[in-house]
């Protein structure tokens, strides 16, 4: 690489022969094990020009070799480099993908054969032995001939880990074979083989035993970083993979597996054992300085805070002293540091629209240009940055970056009576001059804002920025710095000094952008930190107000009993109760606390009253959208497998159509106990026919969005609507499904046990109850014993007796609404019961029906895997339990899947109709 900046005629790569040795001297390794055989690549081209001689470069390192401050410590023979796991997890991919080919494009892979095998067979028979014979002894002696050349270089331990891939790689090849030839579809075994020609009635491996480990050895030693002994490897695989087609030996598919299994398993092998690590050492960052004019005295590592974000986005930094000039910041970069952070990055780039993270693949140079091409621009757009004068290799896995010290802090580091407000207005100037010219930073956090000893405002860290950005980006920055500065002075001073420098326009326009996010890694954690604060004095506070409130009744009960002996009224409870709700309201009402976002929303709007609020659309794919596409295609794809050995003709024609118009008559059913076990936690007077119409609105709400997540929200709403007060609303719909999740275990153990006693052969009343109990039982330990999980649950239990113990207090005192609301709950589960038998009797013979108990332990199994499945209306999840339990208590599969069909149909698909007008009709009211 061409070092850019000064000094133009030490423009040679730095790698030199001179900065090895001393690179072993720092570790304490020997150098051919730790440079793991780079020399043939670093060692050329360091002895030319008059000031950079090799000898010299050492004598001048070992002068100042021990005058390396802060460096790392004593760096580990072996890294588990992040660069290998990827290449596993593509290895993977690529042969799942392969065998997916095989499995279900059975015409393509035929023809595909049939072409080359009709292409190689016109090759002239001595070509193809030639090619054989020379293929299958090169093919050999290449490995063994660069084992003796590394072992040569005493590069031994590579040795040992090719031949622990080889091992390894031998192993997987005997597993696939066996599967191929045992437990492998039809449609995988004959792409992968044909049969032998030298022995009839036998078929061809379907993996080679002895390609596969070559592969990986040639791999796992690194031969295919070297170009020379790369081109000698894929010679001889090319010939060896001609030779076997042409002879009928193998299949395209079968070489083609064997090439992955084999590259798989080397990266594997090495991620798990470790590569040898070639990191750069700060003396070895001394010595390319010296290669490119510097004659640098120490170098001391700068300490990092926070390395999560900060590690894979900055690079390692040096602060260099120089025997004449001013002292240097070095940013090094290295292999390892360009893979950490891929999985997080490829999301990003997957999930987001328009403004995704850097290449997920970025090379070396890439990285360098990039940052060296901001760094120019950002100094030509007028911005305080610090200036680049020289880039450079640090031999073939890491690269430099030279820059003027600039000194100073971060904002930080500085404390809060430091950050003034021409400070702001500085930073702000800068992020002005940066958009001026569509310069966009990317990272505008706390650490990349430097304040130099004179006050002046340094923008560092351009490395993941852009040039000609878009307008997007452009906002984004501006959001970030809003918050990065909220987040120090509070969002009044952050909104005032952004407004005094960019104008209000330019804020307003923001607030779109002003989402999580859209902001850094390390800004979510932080505001994710501030809100598990802030929930957490809520908390406090309900929980101290419910104290003193209690309290304070004991006392006034305690008085009452001093002056008469009899019980207090109901009346007087009723009071007690009312005045202890009211309190623990004023007292959450007083405690919450608006997030930051909120309050520099807040602080925009007084501003510019008319400034855009509603969030823009900035994910391409959601998490829950991804999975929940992914359960149901897995759902679906059951579905399918079960309804093509049925015949529908025939079993339409027979259907029983009594059972079916009684499996509508308990579907419409459901939605009148599930007004009454809403209603019965619930005080306030509320209609019942307009709650029966919400909970119809629910069967179309429940299609977009998760039935756990989408009816909750609904039903809150509607409560709310109907005046109740939010956190009453949110109280009385917790208390329904509190309960209901009593109702739904009890009734499944209880059936469970039923269905035992009638002698079921699938389930017996001892080992369903005894296997429920011990799945309970575990997971009450696992959840006791990790503090994480046992703190999570602790807080989720403390808020739901926060909000839901008072309004049951409520309930309590009428015993009528607790009465309809249990027995609303009961009802609801016996329509949807009595609904699915009655669709198995609309498609079974008199013989094949089943016990209400057995159908009411599918349906609860089944209702309770849909409540917890991701995708709306538990689609695929509810089908497939259903379908599968059916089976499991002896019902035919021709009459479960139709049934199970009918039952869906009934209570998921044909609702949506009446729910969206129910839905409409209610928005249109007022009532949602």
């Amino acid at each position: 690489m061409k070092q850019q900046g000064v000094h133009p005629e030490d423009a040679e790569s730095t790698s030199g022969a001179s900065s090895r040795p001393d690179t072993a001297r720092a570790g304490g390794k020997d150098p051919e094990g730790a440079a793991a055989g780079e020399e043939e690549q670093v060692g050329k081209g360091s002895g030319t020009g008059p000031e950079a001689g090799e000898t010299a470069g050492r004598d001048a390192e070992e002068a100042y070799a021990d005058e390396v401050e802060g460096d790392e410590p004593l760096l580990p023979a072996r890294v588990h480099r992040p660069s290998d796991l990827v290449r596993v997890l593509v290895g993977v991919l690529g042969i799942v993908l392969l065998l997916a080919v095989a499995a279900f494009a059975h015409g393509t892979t035929s023809g595909l054969e049939q072409d080359i095998n009709k292409g190689t067979g016109q090759a002239p028979d001595v070509f193809s032995k030639i090619a054989g014979l020379v293929s299958s002894i090169a093919i050999l002696l290449v490995p063994v001939a660069f084992a003796i050349e590394r072992l040569i270089k005493r590069d031994g331990l590579r040795i040992a880990d090719g031949v622990l891939a080889a091992v390894l790689a031998h192993g997987v090849t005997l597993a696939t074979d066996l599967w191929v030839a045992r437990a492998a579809p039809e449609s995988i075994r004959d792409a992968l083989t044909q049969p032998s020609p030298g022995d009839v009635g036998s078929l061809t491996d379907p993996v080679h035993g002895y390609l596969a480990p070559v592969i990986a050895y040639m791999t796992a030693v690194g031969m295919s970083r070297r170009p020379r002994w790369r081109a000698v490897l894929w010679a001889v695989l090319v010939l060896y993979a001609f030779s076997m087609l042409v002879t009928g030996y193998t299949t395209p598919f079968s070489i083609l597996l064997t090439l992955l299994i084999g590259w798989a398993v080397a990266y594997g092998t090495l991620y798990a054992v470790g590569s040898p690590n070639v990191r750069p050492t700060g003396r070895t960052l001394m010595a390319g300085l010296r290669h490119v004019g510097f004659r640098p005295v120490s170098a001391a590592r700068e300490e990092v805070a926070d390395a999560q974000e900060t590690a894979t986005d900055r690079g390692r930094r040096y602060f260099v002293t120089l025997e004449d000039g001013p002292p240097l910041d070095v940013t090094v970069v290295d292999r390892e540091q360009q893979a950490q952070g891929f999985f997080y990055r490829a999301w990003r780039n997957l999930t987001l629209r328009g403004f995704a993270t850097r290449s997920s693949l970025q090379s070396l140079r890439q990285a360098l240009e990039q940052e060296a091409l901001l760094a120019y621009a950002a100094i030509a757009a007028g911005a305080n940055a610090p200036k680049l004068i020289a880039t450079s290799e640090l031999g073939p896995d890491a690269v430099m970056l030279v820059y003027e010290h600039t000194g100073g802090r971060t904002l930080d580091s500085l404390a809060d009576d430091e950050i003034t407000d021409d400070l702001l207005r500085d930073t702000w100037l800068q992020v002005k001059a940066l958009q001026s010219r569509r310069i966009a930073h990317r990272r505008l956090v706390g650490d990349a804002i430097l304040v130099d000893r004179s006050g002046k405002v340094i923008i560092t860290d351009l490395r993941i920025g852009e040039i000609a950005a878009n307008s997007l980006l452009l906002r984004m920055d501006i959001s970030q710095l809003l918050v990065t500065v909220g987040l120090r002075v509070g969002a009044e001073r952050a909104v005032a000094s952004a407004v005094g420098v960019l104008g209000p326009d330019a804020v307003a326009d923001c607030l779109p952008m002003l989402q999580p996010i859209a902001l850094s890694r390390s800004t979510r954690a932080t505001l994710r930190r501030l809100a598990r604060e802030r929930a957490e004095r809520e908390r406090e506070a309900v929980l101290e107000a419910s104290r003193l409130s209690k309290q304070a009744r004991s006392e006034e009960t305690a008085a009452d009993a001093g002056i008469e002996s009899d019980k207090p009224d109901k009346k007087t409870v009723r009071a007690q109760a009312r005045a202890e709700k009211r309190a623990l309201d004023e007292a959450l009402d007083d405690a919450r606390e608006e997030d930051l976002l909120t309050l520099i929303r807040h602080e925009v709007l007084r501003i510019r009253p008319q400034a855009p609020v509603e969030p823009a659309r900035l994910e391409r794919v959601r998490p829950r959208t991804l999975i929940s596409f992914i359960a149901g295609a897995i759902g679906a794809y059951f579905l399918l497998t079960q309804l093509t050995h049925i015949e529908f003709g025939p079993l339409v024609a027979n259907a029983q159509w009594g059972w079916v118009a009684a499996a509508v008559l308990f579907s419409a059913a459901s939605y009148f106990a599930a007004a009454m076990a809403l209603l019965g936690f619930v005080p306030e007077r509320v209609p019942f026919r307009r709650t029966v119409a919400a909970q119809v609105a629910g069967s179309f709400v429940k299609i977009v969005a998760p039935a756990a997540v989408g009816g909750v929200a609904l039903n809150t709403r509607f409560l709310q609507r109907a005046g109740v007060r939010p956190g009453l609303a949110v109280a009385s719909v917790g208390a329904s499904q509190l309960f209901g999740l009593g109702c739904h275990i009890l009734m499944l153990l209880a059936f469970g046990y039923l269905t035992g006693t009638e002698k079921t052969p699938s389930l017996s009343p001892s080992r369903t109850v005894i296997a429920g109990l011990l799945t309970v039982a575990v997971l009450v330990l696992v959840v006791t014993s990790v503090p994480f999980l046992r703190k999570f649950v602790v807080t989720r239990v403390r808020s739901l007796f926060a909000g839901v113990v008072p309004r049951m207090l409520d309930v309590l005192q009428r015993p009528q609404k607790l009465i309809t609301g249990i027995g609303g709950m009961l009802l609801l589960t016996a329509c949807f019961v009595m609904c699915l038998d009655a669709s198995i009797r609309a498609f079974g013979s008199e013989g094949t029906s089943l016990s209400i108990a057995s159908v009411a332990v599918v349906f609860l199994a089944g209702n309770a895997l849909g409540s917890a499945a991701p995708t709306p209306g538990g689609v695929g999840a509810v089908e497939a339990t259903l379908t599968v339990g059916l089976i499991a208590v002896g019902l035919p599969s021709e009459v479960a899947a139709p049934a199970v069909l009918l039952f869906r149909l009934l209570t998921l698909w044909l609702p949506v109709l009446p729910g969206w007008l129910a839905f409409n009709h209610l928005t249109r009211k007022g009532a949602l």
